[in-house]
């Protein structure tokens, strides 16, 4: 009897540090995360998942390990870890979040939707969710559905500034270039320094036959973002559409010295000679 009562504390002491070192494990995991260690992170993490794998809170251990992958650029590791936090629970929106936003990155724009839609379904007024899926049915030509999705933002909150830029691409891409221009006019008159908008009007313009007044947009574009090469490229083209040669070299000229490489303009410089 003695001898039994020996082995059975024994056992409860062997049990008590084998449940502290997981908890050292990951609490040390966390604190490395914190300093930014995603390394040491990355291993301690292992080995807490490898010490205990049937242990309730490995759920959230591999959701951890795969955001301290994704950190260190590892995306396909980064996956995995969250697939195995998925599988075990399945719900989990910010684990799904997490590996369509890899999933997307990566190009594989089916595996995202999936996960995007089992989001929506599970809450179906995530913003992230609806406005990537938007985004993909966008890709996909989809139209009809994306318009849904950015309708349903909007629903929600009628600022809101990505979803009201969604709806007036869709209108761009359905030819409906009146609509389109008055929800960027709206919109640059909200964030009068936001370049992209300014781009985005011009490209409408053009569509339009309005060169001239994407060159403004252009030209305010370039006084906000002087580096930004993309808008040189776009404004030699309306040059050489108005048969300017010599404006349209100079922003070409422009644009390489801003990085864009003079063999991708080389055919665009040719013409204006």
């Amino acid at each position: 009897m003695r001898r039994l009562i020996i082995i059975a504390c024994a056992c409860l002491c062997s049990f008590g540090l084998y449940a502290q070192s997981y908890n050292e494990l990951v609490e040390e995991a966390m604190a490395c995360v914190q300093k930014d260690s995603l390394a040491r992170a990355e291993l301690l993490f292992r080995e807490a998942l490898k010490l205990d794998p049937d242990n309730a809170r490995n759920a959230l251990l591999f959701s951890n390990l795969g955001t301290v992958l994704k950190r260190q650029g590892k995306a396909d590791e980064a996956i995995d870890a969250y697939t195995m936090a998925l599988n075990i629970t399945p719900y989990a929106t910010a684990m799904l979040l997490n590996r369509a936003a890899l999933y997307l990155e990566k190009g594989l724009t089916e595996k995202a939707y999936i996960d995007y839609c089992n989001v929506i379904d599970l809450i179906p007024e995530d913003k992230e969710a609806r406005f990537f899926r938007a985004y993909i049915y966008m890709q996909r030509h989809q139209y009809k559905e994306a318009r849904i999705d950015y309708n349903v933002l909007l629903g929600k909150d009628l600022k809101n500034k990505s979803a009201r830029i969604g709806l007036a691409m869709l209108d761009q891409k359905e030819g409906k270039f009146i609509a389109a221009r008055e929800s960027l006019n709206q919109l640059i008159e909200e964030y009068p320094k936001d370049v992209s908008l300014l781009k985005m009007r011009a490209n409408v313009e053009l569509e339009q036959g309005f060169t001239d007044a994407a060159l403004i947009d252009l030209e305010a574009a370039s006084a906000l973002e002087p580096a930004d090469a993309d808008v040189y490229v776009m404004m030699g083209d309306i040059y050489v559409q108005q048969k300017k040669k010599a404006q349209a070299r100079q922003a070409y000229s422009r644009a390489v010295e801003l990085g864009i490489p003079a063999l991708q303009l080389e055919e665009k410089i040719k013409q204006c000679k």
